[in-house]
């Protein structure tokens, strides 16, 4: 089984994702470690990402859980998955489980101005959530929980 955990930056996907993965024994994976050097680059300018900018990620992160899935590997993803369609390129198989962190932006943007060592600028939290479509096909838990809390919401509704 994959399961994605997608939201906003700074809504807790890494945080969430690895005790998930630790508890459950599994691999955990950063979306954003797939990204490119030059959308790094951007980002950490404040330069919000375009689809095509996207587009060769998401290609790289759907092979990658082709990969995972045909070697029946578990693994937990964090990844922003912001658009339905960047969604449709992630959900390949029904193994693919989606949980969605929903934070607002009161709650979200303190945490990432705190944050250090990342490099999203916090200046394109906003654009984050302009571009956010909620999804209606997934497990949606509050993100003001704890992580432990976020954990035990997922293991019980995946039942994992």
């Amino acid at each position: 089984m994959i399961i994605v955990i997608m939201g906003v930056s700074g809504v807790g996907k890494t945080t969430v994702g690895q005790a998930l993965a630790s508890d459950l024994g599994w691999r955990f994976a950063d979306a954003d470690d797939y990204h490119s050097a030059a959308n790094i680059a951007k980002m950490r300018a404040g330069i919000a990402l375009t689809d095509a900018d996207r587009a060769p990620w998401l290609q790289t992160l759907h092979e990658a859980i082709l990969a995972w899935l045909s070697a029946r590997e578990n693994v937990v993803l964090a990844c922003s998955a912001l658009k339905a369609a960047y969604r449709e390129r992630l959900l390949v198989s029904p193994e693919v489980k989606l949980v969605y962190l929903r934070g607002t932006l009161e709650l979200i943007a303190p945490r990432l101005a705190s944050r250090s060592g990342h490099y999203m600028n916090p200046h394109l939290l906003r654009s984050q959530f302009n571009t956010l479509e909620e999804p209606a096909n997934a497990l949606t838990i509050a993100a003001d929980l704890t992580p432990p809390e976020i954990v035990d919401k997922i293991r019980g509704a995946l039942a994992v």
